[in-house]
């Protein structure tokens, strides 16, 4: 029984307007069911990366967002983009044969989210980086794909926080 009470005491305590405190609404904008997601442009000579992309986008959209992602020709929002950037660091490297040992793999991305609509931007941002750490020597030999994997991953989880509602 107490715990029923201070359970309504919470909600009670919640705002139904996410911008003025604490609240149980969503927190990303209403107004939109659906969004689509081309592929990605890709500006570099690292290929297959938009693919990883966008397929990531995809299911964190639908596992993270009330949307349901859609085709272009039937979508309320459009979130497009272009791969501008992929660089590699070695930050380690063998003594023995001075090859590296350890590697970030830095994909950078601009996108913009807008509704198909009206053609507004919904949310934009340029120069968006997400790194990833792979070790191409041995013993490990892991391949470069699961570093572009993992960066996919971190940046369709970074993108979709970006649609949330400013607060």
């Amino acid at each position: 029984m107490a715990a029923v009470a201070v359970l309504l005491l919470a909600l009670v305590g919640c705002a139904s307007d996410p911008t003025q405190g604490y609240s149980t609404a969503t927190t990303f904008p209403a107004g939109y069911r659906t969004v689509a997601v081309p592929i990605f442009e890709n500006d570099t000579f690292d290929r297959d990366i938009e693919f990883e992309l966008a397929d990531a986008l995809v299911k964190e959209i639908e596992q993270r967002t009330p949307y349901k992602v859609t085709a272009s020709s039937r979508a309320d929002t459009v979130l497009r983009g272009r791969i501008v950037e992929v660089k590699r660091d070695q930050i380690s490297k063998s003594r023995r044969t001075g090859l590296g040992e350890e590697v970030i793999l830095s994909v950078t991305v601009d996108f913009e989210w807008v509704d198909a609509r009206s053609g507004q931007v919904i949310e934009s941002r340029r120069g968006f980086t997400a790194n990833s750490l792979f070790v191409p020597s041995q013993p490990h030999s892991e391949p470069q794909d699961y570093a572009v994997f993992a960066a996919a991953q971190r940046l369709a989880k970074d993108i979709v926080a970006e649609m949330r509602a400013d607060w």
